[in-house]
This record gives C-alpha cells, structure tokens and sequence, in this order.
C-alpha cells in the first residue's frame, strides 16, 4: 500500500490543520525489568515445560503497521489509522 511521506492534517496542539511529515512507528526496545518480563522469568524458572502454550495456528499473515504523524508547526506525534497490509510504502506526494 502507497502512503504519503506528508499530509495536511488536523493537529490538536495547534487546533488548526498543518503538515504533518509520516513514519512508520517501531516499537522500543523491551526493558528487562518491567513487570511482565520479570513475570515470565518467574515462571520460566525451575523444572517444567514453558509456562505459556505456544500458538501454533497462524491466523494472520499481516501485522498492523501503523503511521505515525508528526506536527511540522509544534512537533507534537499522534498515530494516524493503522492498516493491516504487506507493505506500507511511504512516497513522496
């Protein structure tokens, strides 16, 4: 799917529509000590099988991408619809 690189959007910081330049989010890195990481090694540790069933039937072949839209006037970012495609091709408009 063809995205714009820039779109004229509403920016609620600024109330009024302004360009606003597009990328594509990525999630961080995972931090080692957050709750639900401390939660799976707990019950990794000792003797047993993984505490989690594995999935195994894939259902979706796409992921979600989602655009990500940053204000050129105040450099404020909001998520803009996100789509369940391939690819998502950002070009120049």
């Amino acid at each position: 799917m063809k995205y714009p690189r820039s779109t004229n959007r509403y920016c609620p910081t600024c109330r009024t529509h302004t360009k606003h330049n597009v990328t594509l989010y990525k999630k961080g890195k995972e931090r080692m000590l957050n709750q639900g990481r401390r939660r799976l090694e707990r019950k990794k540790a000792g003797y047993g099988s993984f505490p989690k069933e594995i999935f195994h039937k894939n259902a979706k072949i796409n992921k979600r991408t989602t655009p990500l839209l940053e204000c050129s006037e105040c450099g404020k970012k909001q998520y803009a619809k996100s789509y369940r495609v391939k690819r998502l091709e950002l070009q120049e408009v």
